[in-house]
């Protein structure tokens, strides 16, 4: 759900989203949701304690930079050369702030009689469609309510990184 919410922020900011923009998204996060379980099912138990610690704050972090970003953005003139959010390192920060709970699952999965590969390609197959959902119809929010939509993109973003850390501090 976080990967939908995010990626219906990035379709609020892309003016003109197109099915390359939308693949990049679903792609990424999709790919993300995947390899992170399995990473952290590869880690094992040695590391669950530390990365358990910090998680919560690192993807906080990230989603309030990304966020903050495009709330400090949506306040530049509408002429400002288009963002988006589905290239590069934006992509990147993205793509791991919402995949680093998935981590914690794969530490979890590890000490289950479970197949970590199909329950990843699972995670990974939906989140990629919800993805891709939640990016069309933030461009549709986009063009309908414009500069306050991407606003509340920003807000979104922030709100989800507060909601991780309060619900590990809970």
């Amino acid at each position: 759900m976080d990967a939908f919410a995010v990626s219906v922020a990035a379709g609020i900011q892309v003016t003109a989203l197109n099915s390359r923009h939308v693949a990049r998204l679903a792609l990424s996060f999709g790919f993300f949701q995947f390899f992170m379980p399995v990473v952290g099912w590869l880690a094992g138990r040695g590391l669950s304690k530390w990365l358990e610690a910090v998680d919560h704050w690192v993807a906080f972090g990230l989603l309030a930079l990304i966020g903050g970003k495009m709330l400090w953005e949506s306040f530049r003139p509408a002429d400002d050369p288009a963002r988006d959010p589905t290239r590069g390192w934006t992509l990147l920060v993205l793509s791991i702030a919402t995949s680093i709970d998935a981590l914690a699952v794969g530490l979890s999965l590890a000490f289950l009689e479970v197949s970590i590969w199909v329950t990843s390609l699972m995670i990974g197959v939906v989140a990629a469609a919800l993805s891709a959902l939640g990016a069309i119809f933030g461009s549709r929010l986009g063009r309908r309510f414009g500069v306050w939509a991407e606003r509340f993109g920003g807000l979104v973003l922030v709100g989800i990184g507060v909601k991780i850390v309060l619900d590990h501090l809970t």
